[in-house]
């Protein structure tokens, strides 16, 4: 009976934790530990992510000149305000050297009223987390670990994606 029981106890908790068929999105097996992550808000403040841990946070790199940036920005900024996530916080970094103003630009065109602008320390950040392109999206648990990714867009207004990470918040 207790092998059973521990049995049911494995099963169900890989079930939880099974990834959405989404394709864009990546879990990693194990998460991973970064040091010392920081950018910039709109005036030039520095961030520090350790100041967040004990929340779900998402890094959203992105472009003004990114076509599929400009497809999902709308989504994200959807998501930033959904009821169901309030331990989720949210950080659109600006990858594209652009300045404020084009950023501001880019944002009000897309009727974006959520989400604040920020901004990577000149690539640095990029670099370290090992993008590939834009957008990405790097998610971290409430421990300050990364534990998936999305490459390339995706709509964050997705069912499936909402229900998949409503378990870490």
């Amino acid at each position: 009976m207790r092998f059973l029981i521990i049995f049911i106890f494995f099963i169900s908790n890989a079930l939880a934790n099974e990834m959405p068929n989404i394709k864009n999105l990546v879990v990693n097996k194990e998460a991973k530990t970064y040091h010392d992550i920081t950018f910039f808000d709109s005036r030039e403040k520095l961030i520090k992510l350790s100041d967040y841990n004990g929340y779900l946070v998402i890094l959203n790199f992105w472009a003004t000149w990114c076509a599929p940036c400009r497809e999902e920005m709308p989504s994200l900024d959807d998501l930033k305000v959904n009821p169901n996530l309030n331990n989720l916080k949210i950080f659109p970094i600006n990858i594209g050297k652009d300045n404020i103003k084009k950023s501001e630009k880019f944002f009000a065109d897309l009727n974006i009223k959520n989400l604040d602008i920020y901004f990577d320390n000149t690539i640095t950040l990029a670099k370290d987390l090992s993008l590939r392109g834009v957008p990405t999206t790097v998610l971290f648990n409430k421990e300050g670990k990364e534990f998936a990714r999305i490459i390339g867009s995706i709509d964050f207004n997705d069912e499936k994606f909402l229900e998949w990470l409503s378990n870490y918040n």
